[in-house]
């Protein structure tokens, strides 16, 4: 019973989400006295990949799969764990490795866990622990299919690093049009920005901020902290911010690190997007704003007077630092 791990990249580089799913595929391959395989996409250096225990990597040097492509990625996965003999494949909880996680399970006649957040209670029956209702409680799930693909939160079993050979191997899937489905004819992408979803601390805002003009600070305290920033689903309907930046259980998943909420009063479709976060930050002028009940640290305040003061502090600890 081998194990395959689905590595993500951005622009040939690893992602850290592809170091944690290596970690975690390493530790079943170990529960289970096999060895473990990655699949790499278009990778500038899998040897990246030995730190994290991989025994080989197959890496598929493809420009048509330069670019992500549920249907095609998921083919590619398909056939390299029909080639491995692999019986559990991992993926991450990314919102790419989501949309092809359906398409592989159904590829393979495999059972799929998502949001899996520690390594197997056991390997015979397999079960693995799962968040449930929004991450307000743990679930116990049996996976007994033959093939079982596990899905990965991110955070959730952080990086192991171990000795692997993480030989490389050329593998050259087969692939026709109807692999494909959807033509991506471009791309673009914010190159100056940490993503959301790479991002370990996220800086967010609602309406607290009292209109877009405002939002420099916002960006600026991203910016000292090295942070992507966010904003609530009012922000974004407004207009105040791009969409992409809306987070939620109706907008992008947060599984941060560290998530700074400035003037948000923490709708709980808001906290069931970001309640995985392992560090929950609050900055808002009503103390009963629910958003308090969740967070970890509160500061009771005027956003205005709060975030210039902590840029401040921030920027003087760096200087003293450097």
């Amino acid at each position: 019973m081998s194990v395959l791990v689905y590595t993500e990249t951005e622009n040939g580089a690893f992602k850290k989400s592809a170091f944690e799913v290596a970690s975690y595929a390493k530790a079943v391959a170990n529960m289970l006295g096999t060895t473990v395989t990655a699949v790499a996409f278009n990778a500038n250096n899998t040897s990246d990949l030995a730190a994290y225990g991989m025994d080989k990597v197959l890496h598929v040097k493809n420009d048509q799969l330069a670019n992500f492509n549920a249907k095609a990625y998921a083919s590619v996965l398909k056939q390299a764990a029909e080639k491995e003999s692999a019986k559990i494949v991992v993926i991450s909880s990314s919102a790419d490795s989501k949309y092809l996680a359906g398409l592989l399970s159904i590829g393979l006649n495999a059972g799929y866990a998502s949001n899996v957040v520690a390594a197997p209670e056991s390997a015979s029956p397999f079960v693995v622990k799962r968040t449930a209702f929004t991450n307000k409680a743990f679930s116990f799930t049996e996976i007994n299919t033959d093939v079982k693909v596990v899905g990965l939160s991110k955070n959730a079993y952080g990086l192991v690093e171990a000795n692997g050979t993480a030989a490389e191997e050329s593998f050259e899937p087969s692939l026709g049009d109807a692999d494909f489905g959807v033509k991506i004819t471009s791309v673009d992408k914010a190159t100056d920005k940490v993503t959301i979803a790479d991002a370990e601390i996220v800086v967010s805002a609602g309406r607290g901020m009292k209109g877009p003009e405002n939002w420099g600070m916002i960006e600026e305290l991203a910016d000292v902290l090295g942070a992507a920033t966010a904003c609530s689903k009012p922000v974004s309907d407004m207009g105040w911010r791009p969409h992409g930046e809306h987070v939620g259980q109706t907008g992008k998943p947060v599984a941060s690190n560290l998530y700074i909420a400035i003037g948000i009063s923490g709708a709980i479709q808001h906290l069931a997007g970001i309640n995985s976060s392992k560090v929950k930050v609050v900055i808002n002028s009503d103390a009963e704003a629910p958003f308090f009940k969740a967070a970890d640290y509160g500061v009771v305040g005027d956003a205005f007077e709060v975030v210039p003061s902590l840029i401040e502090k921030l920027k003087q600890f760096k200087a003293q630092n450097a």
